[in-house]
């Protein structure tokens, strides 16, 4: 099967995988990151940061004994978003494989390295109603969540770069986004080095310039899945809205 654009034939036009809709990777990525924010929001600002106060050993060990089944619930609803983000990079790469096979290859390994860090993260939080009456532990194990956490958001930076990247290069995204995801990866990427480096300072960045993780998500499911990659001579990809179709020797009237 091949894409045809007006006045080409099927021998001018050889199949590549670059050809092709963006509407399945595109609708995969979008849903699944709106997904990911969902289950994000409840196990970070639901369970965890609800039943655990910040240097208030007694009173962490009293709501936790008292909410055990909720605390679990924010740790499995973790553990979800880390087998979303398994799927998002996955569906990310075939978005933007068309731009550069390569690059987009490495940001998915940089996706998928830190979402096992994230997990390793997460496993921490077990310690927490593993230790019933012991206030203390349990903060020292919240505490290292956030710490590897932290860290792991420079893995997350890096592809969020290189996604930027990506999105800039593209012919089918306004540069604009390209823009964003960069800001936003430098935020996370300042976020990361600040927990290494100085991590009594907590800065925050990445807080204030996630809108174009946001603009990526509306991109992926308003336009993107309507999206298709037609090619023009051999190895360039003309990206069209698939509304934009017209048969060969059809005329603009």
């Amino acid at each position: 099967m091949s894409i045809l654009t007006p006045n080409e034939s099927p021998r001018q036009l050889p199949l590549t995988r670059a050809a092709g809709s963006l509407r399945r990777p595109s609708l995969i990525a979008g849903s699944t990151l709106l997904a990911m924010t969902v289950f994000s929001v409840y196990g970070v600002f639901g369970p965890v940061e609800t039943l655990v106060t910040a240097g208030d050993a007694s009173r962490t060990a009293v709501d936790v004994a008292a909410s055990e089944t909720l605390f679990r619930s924010g740790i499995a609803s973790l553990i979800i978003v880390v087998v979303l983000d398994v799927i998002v990079a996955a569906a990310l790469f075939e978005v933007f494989a068309s731009v550069n096979r390569a690059v987009s290859m490495i940001a998915a390994w940089f996706r998928l390295a830190y979402s096992a860090v994230f997990l390793v993260a997460i496993s921490q939080l077990l310690e927490v109603p593993a230790v019933p009456g012991d206030g203390d532990r349990m903060l020292l194990a919240v505490d290292a969540f956030a710490r590897i956490w932290d860290t792991g958001l420079i893995l997350f930076a890096l592809h969020l770069l290189l996604i930027g990247y990506l999105a800039y290069r593209s012919e089918f995204m306004a540069k604009i986004f390209g823009i964003l995801l960069v800001v936003a990866g430098l935020g996370y990427l300042t976020d990361g080095f600040s927990a290494v480096l100085v991590p009594e300072l907590s800065i925050g960045v990445a807080r204030f310039v996630f809108v174009g993780e946001v603009a990526l998500i509306f991109w992926l499911l308003v336009r993107g899945r309507r999206m298709t990659l037609g090619l023009v001579g051999r190895g360039y990809q003309r990206p069209r809205h698939e509304t934009d179709f017209r048969p060969p020797g059809a005329s603009d009237a």
